[in-house]
């Protein structure tokens, strides 16, 4: 899937993973039914739920009021069910 760029890895994904929780940077375009059918799909588990995010634009300027909220950032946390996992983060213990 081209919609899901990467993983992303910070203090707060990791705790997160804690609560069996993955940290993807997606499309913007990207809906969360699109995100759940494809982790689902891909790393054959059982998705809980979603939440989404957009990222703001780091540059700190805005050129007109037409585009202050565009971004093309966006971050999602996708929380399993339980006794599922991606291996592909950090193993569970």
């Amino acid at each position: 899937m081209d919609k899901s760029k990467n993983q992303v890895v910070t203090e707060k994904s990791i705790r997160l993973l804690q609560q069996n929780q993955y940290t993807f940077q997606v499309d913007s375009k990207l809906t969360k039914t699109e995100m759940k059918n494809w982790i689902e799909q891909f790393f054959d588990v059982k998705v809980e739920g979603t939440n989404s995010s957009r990222i703001a634009n780091s540059n700190g300027r805005r050129v007109s009021k037409l585009n202050f909220n565009s971004t093309n950032k966006k971050k999602m946390i996708v929380r399993l069910k339980k006794n599922y996992f991606i291996p592909l983060f950090l193993s569970q213990t």
